[in-house]
């Protein structure tokens, strides 16, 4: 019996016709839990037992296996990129010249992006910058870089929305503060991909929130590096770098 990783956290399993007689429940336990065995007879490949799925589940799996054939990890230029996301329904990023396909956020993401929303909003009341959240497109120009990577954060504060929001509605400047929510599937990019970014483009500050530890990474930037960095926990009060009377109650965040 040989063992193969498939490349997605799951394994395959290659046996004899025998070995499956013998040991039937054992292997059907096995495949049960998403994995797949190959069955040989007289030393060829005879048939191959994987989980079973609905024709409704198999539709969106090779659908969604299309979409990041087509275009996830796809290198183009921004002229390209942009020229695929007017074209396209997808919600996708441009992070160092490769596309990015986002994933639809869970209901604890979705509960701290509304409840943040809330309290920025109202902390903005009366003053020129302007909460947004996401999908809401941002153009990072970093210095050095020839193109900008095109980004989805899911909230930002913007202070130069009227000078900077072009014929077509779309906002071209720099926010302030960006947040990002992890999940695990944006956690390395948002603590390392996105961070530089950030940090090369003219952002002040950049909180990262954990969902899952109800911990805020507090990023501080000046001259185009780390000036600050703080951690909160769902106790504390989170202090903002940039806005100097900015203070959220981390309980008020976290679901």
């Amino acid at each position: 019996m040989k063992d193969k990783d498939r490349g997605n956290g799951k394994a395959k399993k290659t046996i004899t016709a025998t070995e499956l007689k013998s040991n039937l429940g054992m292997y059907l336990d096995y495949v049960m839990d998403d994995n797949e065995v190959v069955i040989t007879k007289n030393g060829k490949k005879a048939v191959r037992l994987a989980p079973y799925i609905t024709d409704y589940d198999r539709y969106f799996a090779i659908k969604e296996k299309a979409l990041d054939y087509q275009y996830g990890g796809k290198k183009v230029s921004y002229e390209e990129f942009m020229e695929i996301y007017e074209k396209s329904d997808l919600r996708m990023e441009f992070i160092n010249g490769e596309i990015v396909l986002l994933g639809s956020p869970s209901t604890t993401h979705q509960e701290i992006s509304g409840n943040l929303y809330v309290v920025l909003r109202e902390y903005l009341k009366g003053k020129q910058c302007k909460v947004f959240y996401a999908p809401f497109d941002v153009h990072f120009h970093k210095q050095g870089f020839k193109e900008p990577d095109v980004m989805q954060p899911d909230l930002i504060i913007a202070c130069d929305v009227d000078e900077n929001t072009n014929e077509k509605g779309r906002y071209m400047g720099t926010p302030a503060l960006v947040v990002e929510i992890l999940s695990p599937g944006t956690r390395s990019k948002d603590m390392v991909d996105k961070l530089n970014t950030f940090m090369i483009s003219g952002v002040k500050e950049y909180w990262i929130i954990d969902p899952k530890q109800e911990v805020v990474l507090v990023y501080g930037f000046k001259d185009l590096d780390v000036d600050h960095f703080m951690t909160y926990q769902k106790q504390d009060v989170i202090r903002s770098y940039w806005f100097a009377d900015l203070e959220v109650a981390g309980s008020s965040i976290f679901p």
